[in-house]
């Protein structure tokens, strides 16, 4: 199941870098998704790694799994119970990055909650901090509003990605 996982992230981030974050129409039509399918298949990705990446983005449109109300959200002392599913997929050091976004008024309850959503949709085993930080980047560019925070978070990306090709 993780090489299944690795593909499809990387046809997230593909998808990203290459279209999704170029600000394309929002409404692609169907030739261009059917393109955008012929060009990931002769990129070698498999049938099944690109329908579970593009239902993985569809699931970017819904509203968060949560009856929250971001402006009222949870009181500043609320904690955040942790299910044991998500414990498996977000260790200690992508929780507390969470944590450190909600303070920062980064992520709101929702976002948090869209996020969670999102890295559970990926299936599979624990994702390390720099997965993380790209499905929180995708989240909040796909969330009006958050315009501000995704853009901080694109920095905050961005900069750890040149560094590491150095």
């Amino acid at each position: 199941m993780k090489k299944v996982k690795i593909d499809v992230f990387d046809i997230l981030l593909y998808l990203f870098e290459n279209y999704i974050h170029d600000e394309v129409d929002e409404e692609m039509k169907e030739t261009d998704i059917e393109q955008l399918h012929q060009e990931l298949i002769t990129a070698g990705f498999s049938e099944d790694e690109i329908d579970s990446a593009f239902t993985w983005l569809e699931g970017l449109e819904n509203p968060p799994p949560t009856n929250l109300n971001e402006k009222e959200g949870a009181a500043v002392t609320s904690f955040r119970h942790y299910s044991d599913e998500e414990l498996e997929v977000l260790g200690a050091e992508s929780r507390g990055f969470l944590l450190f976004l909600e303070q920062m008024g980064v992520l709101g309850h929702n976002s948090r909650e869209k996020v969670i959503d999102r890295i559970l949709a990926l299936g599979g085993e624990e994702v390390d901090l720099q997965q993380l930080k790209w499905v929180i980047l995708m989240v909040l560019f796909n969330q009006p509003g958050h315009e501000a925070s995704a853009i901080w978070m694109e920095d905050i990306v961005m900069d750890e990605e040149t560094v590491s090709l150095h």
